[in-house]
């Protein structure tokens, strides 16, 4: 029977016990940590530890924090990215599928302060890490500018500029996760914070089509 560590390249360490590749396990591991305690808090040592395996597995996939911490929120991004695509795609008027990304993205971005993890790794970042991590941040939204142009050619919207359209409601998106002075949300519920965004923005671009 041929030894399964043939397969691996030199000095490639082994797949963790459950077969999920031990590149996803540190992504995963490190993005929980980064979330919950951002950048600077967060050391290789304790992300290693946390994902069962050694410092040297981690640097054997990423040559440093700040490459760990990019593609971390690159993949973070992406899987946001997914789950928007899915929600506009379904059959629901414009409107109701808004509110459904509205909701999914507060849900999603709850804990998520990409600026302010932006801001805090800002020293460590190269300018490549830096525009990378942007330009995964601009494409999570693409389908929502897509979305808007559809549903013009469709006549379900009159005629407005779909970027700036969709950037207004990224924007009001994101307002929806501040805090007031004594840490309280705006909203009781992310269901009505949801619903008070998008009755902002949809009366601000379309008046009262409803």
């Amino acid at each position: 029977m041929e030894n399964s560590n043939r397969s691996r390249s030199p000095g490639r360490p082994k797949a963790v016990k459950d077969d999920k590749p031990t590149k996803e396990v540190i992504l995963h591991t490190a993005t929980f940590l980064f979330l919950q305690n951002g950048f600077q808090k967060v050391s290789v040592d304790e992300i290693a530890k946390e994902a069962g395996m050694t410092k040297a597995t981690v640097y054997y996939y990423f040559e440093t924090k700040a490459e760990l911490f990019k593609e971390a929120m690159v993949a973070l991004m992406g899987r946001i990215k997914e789950q928007i695509n899915l929600l506009l795609s379904s059959d629901k008027p414009l409107y109701e599928r808004l509110l459904d990304v509205a909701i999914a993205h507060l849900q999603s971005t709850a804990s998520l302060d990409l600026e302010g993890f932006m801001r805090e790794s800002r020293t460590v970042l190269t300018n490549d890490q830096v525009r990378e991590m942007k330009l995964a941040e601009e494409n999570m939204f693409v389908s929502i500018e897509q979305a808007f142009l559809e549903a013009i050619e469709n006549g379900e919207i009159p005629k407005v500029h779909a970027k700036f359209a969709a950037h207004s409601y990224i924007a009001l998106a994101q307002v929806g996760n501040y805090k007031q002075t004594d840490g309280a949300s705006f909203f009781s519920t992310i269901e009505e914070t949801a619903d008070n965004i998008l009755t902002v923005f949809w009366r601000g671009f379309f008046g009262d089509l409803l």
